[in-house]
């Protein structure tokens, strides 16, 4: 596999953690690929935690135990490392969509790499607003 850089959002990490994302779980534990997110994703995974487990079928350890796993797979960003004009971009591209995507795609837009998403709504919106680099695994 050729080695590929790209940003990664919570909805990936999610399916990732639930054990019929096993195609998604080897390419992150089995590529040599290098991922990026913002600080963010770790916030939105501790704030969903106990749905992750519930709906993993994982116990807290197992959860622990994939949730590290991915994490040091992933080179994570401060926000104010993205440059404010990349940021305000991904504001215009996704306040009406789903607010909460604004740095991932700033992400994206200020490293200059496809974002890898499950997200069909988020996909849907940004290609509506001219927006296409999205990972295809």
């Amino acid at each position: 596999m050729i080695s590929k850089s790209v940003v990664v959002d919570t909805n990936l990490i999610f399916s990732a953690l639930i054990p019929k994302a096993s195609k998604i779980r080897e390419i992150l534990f089995e590529s040599n690929m290098t991922f990026f997110a913002p600080n963010f994703l770790i916030t939105e995974i501790y704030k969903h935690k106990e749905k992750l487990i519930k709906n993993s079928k994982l116990d807290e350890s197992e959860f622990y135990l994939y949730f590290n796993g991915i994490i040091e797979k992933i080179q994570f960003v401060p926000i104010d490392f993205i440059s404010i004009e990349s940021r305000q971009k991904a504001y215009e591209l996704c306040n009406d969509i789903d607010i909460k995507d604004t740095p991932f795609i700033a992400l994206t837009i200020d490293l200059n790499l496809p974002i890898w998403t499950g997200d069909k709504k988020l996909k849907d919106g940004l290609r509506t607003k001219g927006f296409n680099d999205f990972f295809k695994e």
